[in-house]
Order: C-alpha cells, then sequence, then structure tokens
C-alpha cells in the first residue's frame, strides 16, 4: 500500500486515524484474505525471490492488512519497524528464541507475565538458555547481573506488583554490556509509554490488550529498530509459525482508531477508582503506578485501567468475587468491559511453575481492569461487594 501519508512526526491520534491511500478512496484497510500471492512473470518472481522488492509472497510471512497494522504500530513506538504476530506469546518467544542461542543468558526482571515466566523457566532451559530474575526496580542489581547476558527482558510496569523500572538507566546500562533491551509495554501502550525514545531496543505488545481494545482479538506485536527485526524476520520469524492473520490484523487496525482516546478514558476512570478505594477501610493497599514513588514511573505519561488491591481480613475474597456484577471474573484485559482476577486463584494454576507463588505474590490480592463503564456505576458495585463479603468470615 504506497502513497500512504508521511506519519513520522505526527501526533498519535493523527496516526492511528488517517489514511489516504486505500483502493477506491476507502477509509478502511481492504482484508486480504488471501493464502499466497502470485507474480506475472518469471523475472518479477525471481526478483522477489532474490529480496527485491516488498511484493508479499505467501501469508505466514507477509500479507498487506498486516503490513498496515504494523506500518501503524511501528510509527505509534517511533520505530523503524515491526511485526506482528498470532499471540502476545508469539512476539516473546521469537524475541528471545531468535535474539538467543545456547550458551547465552537471559537476565529478567521479577513479576513478569505469568506465562513469559513459565517461557523462561520451562522452556529456554532445553535450549541450553539460562535466566536470571532480579528485582527490576533495583538498578543496581541489574547491573550485577548484566555482565556476560545476551538479553535484558523489562516489563514496567510488571504483572501483579506494578513495579516500574527506570528505562534509560537500565538501557544505558545494559547498552554499556552489548545487551540488547526488550520491554512489555502492554500496560501503558505508545499512548502512555514509548520505551525506544528512552534507549530501549525492542519494544512488544499483548496486541489482544488495549491495541485491540475491544476484546475480540488475540494477537502480539514488537517493534524496534530496522537491523534488530531484520534480525528476527532471518533468525526465528518465518519458522516459529505465529504469523498475524489478515482478519486479526484489520481487527487491530480498527481497535488503533480509538486507542489514544480509550486509554484517556481508562486513565480517568481506572485512577478514580484506585484513590476511592484507596480510601476504603476495606481495603489495605492498592498496587497502582500513580502511588508509588519509584523513579522508574518517569517515563509513564499516563496510567492505564489495570491494578491491584488487598483487602483486608475481614474481607471474605470469594465473597466479594461472587457479589461483584459490573465486574466480570476473567484473564486477560484491556478490553471495553471491566474484570476481576484474585491472585488466591492464580495462584492454585497446574503446572508446577507458578510465577506468583515462586516471587510470593499474597494470596490476598485482586487484580481490577477499569473498563469503558460509567464510573459511578463500578464504584456502586466495588462498593455493594465489599459490604456483602465483609459480612462473612475473612478468608
Amino acid at each position: 500500500m504506497s502513497g500512504k501519508l508521511d506519519v513520522a512526526g505526527k501526533g498519535a491520534s493523527t496516526i492511528v486515524a488517517h489514511d489516504d491511500a486505500y483502493p477506491f478512496g476507502a477509509v478502511v484497510p481492504p482484508i486480504f484474505q488471501s493464502s499466497l500471492f502470485t507474480f506475472a512473470d518469471y523475472d518479477e518472481l525471481a526478483a522477489r525471490f532474490r529480496g527485491e522488492g516488498r511484493h508479499p509472497i505467501y501469508s505466514r510471512v507477509d500479507n498487506p492488512t498486516a503490513a498496515e497494522f504494523e506500518r501503524k504500530l511501528a510509527a505509534l513506538e517511533g520505530a523503524e519497524a515491526a511485526r506482528g504476530f498470532a499471540s502476545g506469546m508469539g512476539a516473546i518467544s521469537t524475541v528471545i528464541l531468535g535474539l538467543c542461542q545456547s550458551g547465552d543468558r537471559v537476565v529478567c526482571v521479577r513479576h513478569v507475565y505469568p506465562d513469559s515466566y513459565r517461557l523462561m523457566r520451562r522452556l529456554l532451559p532445553r535450549f541450553g538458555i539460562a535466566v536470571e530474575f532480579v528485582e527490576g526496580g533495583d538498578p543496581v542489581a541489574v547491573a550485577r547481573a548484566l555482565p556476560g547476558a545476551r538479553l535484558l527482558y523489562l516489563e514496567s510496569p510488571s504483572s501483579w506488583v506494578f513495579g516500574t523500572q527506570e528505562l534509560p538507566r537500565l538501557a544505558a546500562l545494559a547498552r554499556s554490556h552489548g545487551v540488547v533491551t526488550v520491554i512489555d509495554n502492554s500496560w501503558a501502550s505508545p499512548i502512555f509509554q514509548r520505551p525506544l525514545e528512552h534507549g530501549i531496543d525492542l519494544v512488544l505488545h499483548s496486541a489482544s490488550k488495549y491495541l485491540g481494545g475491544h476484546s475480540d482479538v488475540v494477537a502480539g506485536v514488537v517493534a524496534g529498530s530496522r537491523e534488530l527485526i531484520t534480525a528476527l524476520d532471518e533468525t526465528a520469524f518465518p519458522y516459529l509459525g505465529a504469523k498475524l492473520s489478515p482478519l486479526d490484523a484489520w481487527l487491530l487496525v480498527r481497535g488503533l482508531r480509538t486507542l489514544p482516546l480509550r486509554m484517556r478514558r481508562h486513565h480517568e476512570s481506572g485512577l478514580a477508582i484506585a484513590d476511592r478505594l484507596a480510601g476504603h477501610p476495606a481495603i489495605v493497599r492498592v498496587l497502582h503506578p500513580a502511588f508509588s514513588n519509584e523513579p522508574g514511573r518517569a517515563t509513564l505519561g499516563g496510567w492505564s485501567g489495570l491494578f491491584a488491591i488487598e483487602p483486608a481480613e475481614s474481607v471474605n475474597i470469594r465473597a466479594f468475587c461472587n457479589a461483584l456484577r459490573m465486574f466480570k471474573l476473567g484473564v486477560s484485559w484491556g478490553g471495553h468491559e471491566s474484570l476481576a482476577f484474585p491472585a488466591e486463584v492464580g495462584l492454585q494454576q497446574a503446572g508446577g511453575i507458578n510465577s506468583m507463588r515462586d516471587f510470593g505474590v499474597s494470596a490476598r490480592l485482586v487484580r481490577l481492569h477499569i473498563g469503558l463503564e460509567e464510573v459511578e456505576d463500578l464504584w456502586a458495585d466495588l462498593q455493594q461487594a465489599l459490604a456483602a463479603s465483609a459480612t462473612e468470615k475473612g478468608r
């Protein structure tokens, strides 16, 4: 799709909303629901196989609809290039396996996404890749672990406890040791945090979350320099098979259209609810970056709608969850709906490797995602659930 608006230097709302070169003047991109693409003659086919041009060959590698999503996401993150995947784990797996080989070591912050943790604990050792987990909020601890490492894996804010990391400082430390930095930026989205501007090499997302925003797509994406994306293309991307489908790419382009607006609403509603909960007598603490003094929060330009609360011992967690009406019980987040997920359920997950248990996440925590419903309706629901659960014996 040539001839599009040059979005370099444009604001986020312009990047996601504006296009000027779709066929027939359409304001929505076409879905190229095709597994392969043909060529006019032998010479054109041969040229493409020599690496000349961008004519798509096969949708497991390149698809015009997926390329449109990748182009927009790269512009939002200030990256030279991006690659879309069939899931966030597809993006994470490709980055790690594409950049690391047997004998390498990954330094990873604690409290990462649980399946990222399981990948590092369960699968990477089979390939001879070692992983060392450190406190990401402690730059001294990170600095001690970096010599000899291949990759520094960050997630800021981090899963469940929502701790932040000093991205410019850690990026500089990693660069001094020749270590590649990658960050999971799903929580903040490129609207509230652009890690590449702070020296991070690669940024990835579970696009199922805020980028999609409608809880109807599972996808992932990684963005960074053209050199690093090309390295992933040459080492892992075509072979792991986790390619973003045309329909999911189209849904993501649609979701991006409203991303700046939705993130502002998540910010405002999430902060309002978190602030009220912080003053509620039945809540011991609220784990939210807005209530933290950590230096790592400096790179955040706003707050998303995901945080955790710790109810008082007088609150029965099971009764609290069952009393909720506006909040649904479920995993994932980033969509229009408000969700609650109790840590005590996550701690029971089968499989033997459990980041919540290994890193001491309290069973008293309940993770909340504040969706796009009216704040007063959500607040009323939380109040009645806390009142109902406090009448029973605490957990």
